[in-house]
């Protein structure tokens, strides 16, 4: 792959931002999503994708009406999600919401799948937990069926059987680009693979490098199933900023809190001042100047074998300035200097 090749995005949470006079209200954080990847486009991003949360202080549960809204706003960045909680969604309500996005947007929707870190979803939909694994593949057997047949005959544990049934708006031929989101598990990549995917890599802690053995076992496993080569993606959290003093101390005033309490309900590590360093050093935080983040970038996907790179980019409270300015630092420094240092050493893939 040549240094072009390379696409850069944005995900987002939807987590509520900060303005002039505090945080901003729910609504106010929706329609900031909307300005936000107006931006996006305007500064040469390729995509901007919605999480799916059902927590406070996170404004994505909606993510296909967000999508929509943002289509009507932009003409060109592809539209997509940071992941689509598959387990506990209706696969039939998924692709007519999708199908329909895609129409609207002109061809540009795309969706990434995942059975969820955060499992909010399964006691409010009411779904059962000890059904995690099922359900996710279950769900994305109907789900691949419904985008690759023209008519679909079906039956399963956790939703009523299907006979002859062909869904409108039509998707087009094949369905949508579907990534399949992987954390770390080995078994969610060999199923990217087995369902010819491609695989989304959510590296959030730790050295990306690790994941290398991840890519390895992708690129074989398709080989085994008879699959051609497919991309690789990541999706990690940072800042860029005018100078790396100004985003190592704003992304660690707003991100400290929110891992702090991530460790409270999950067994997240501890962040600490040393470890938070670490993890913008070597770690999976790219925080940083236009210059630093865009190394960090190039030598990961390097490393990995990438086709593309997501910054998620909001925190809960982070100023808007922040955000907006991390953005257009992104598009019009980072991006650049991405493919300038990639064309010195191209990824093969």
């Amino acid at each position: 792959m040549t240094a072009e090749g390379l696409e850069l995005g944005l995900n987002s949470f939807g987590e509520v931002a900060t303005g002039a006079d505090g945080p901003l209200s729910d609504a106010e954080t929706v329609r900031l999503l909307v300005e936000e990847a107006r931006l996006a486009e305007s500064v040469g991003l390729d995509v901007f994708s919605i999480g799916e949360h059902y927590r406070r202080g996170h404004n994505d549960s909606a993510t296909p009406v967000l999508l929509a809204a943002i289509a009507t706003a932009t003409r060109r960045i592809r539209l997509g999600t940071a992941v689509t909680v598959l387990s506990t969604n209706d696969p039939v309500r998924l692709y007519t919401e999708f199908a329909t996005l895609d129409a609207v947007s002109n061809g540009r929707a795309e969706l990434v799948l995942g059975r969820a870190s955060a499992t909010d979803s399964f006691p409010l939909f009411g779904y059962d937990l000890a059904d995690y694994e099922e359900l996710f593949e279950e769900k994305l057997d109907l789900f691949m069926r419904l985008q690759r047949e023209e008519t679909v005959t079906w039956s399963g544990r956790f939703r009523p059987p299907l006979v002859e049934q062909r869904l409108h708006p039509r998707m087009p031929a094949g369905g949508l680009p579907t990534w399949i989101g992987v954390g770390g598990s080995p078994n969610s990549v060999l199923r990217a693979a087995r369902y010819d995917l491609p695989l989304m890599l959510a590296i959030i802690g730790g050295r990306p490098q690790r994941f290398a053995g991840h890519v390895e076992l992708y690129h074989r496993a398709l080989a085994q199933f008879g699959h051609a080569r497919r991309p690789v993606a990541q999706h990690s959290l940072g800042i860029v900023a005018d100078t790396d003093e100004e985003a190592v101390e704003t992304w660690w005033t707003y991100w400290q809190p929110v891992v702090a309490q991530l460790a409270a309900e999950r067994g997240f590590y501890q962040p600490t001042r040393e470890r938070y360093l670490w993890e913008v050093e070597t770690g999976a935080l790219f925080v940083g100047s236009p210059e630093t983040v865009a190394r960090k970038i190039a030598a990961t996907a390097r490393n990995l074998h990438l086709s593309r790179f997501d910054l998620k980019y909001d925190v809960m409270n982070l100023p808007r300035e922040a955000r907006a300015r991390s953005i257009e630092l992104l598009g019009r420094e980072v991006a650049p200097l991405v493919r300038q240092l990639l064309a010195k050493e191209p990824i093969h893939v």
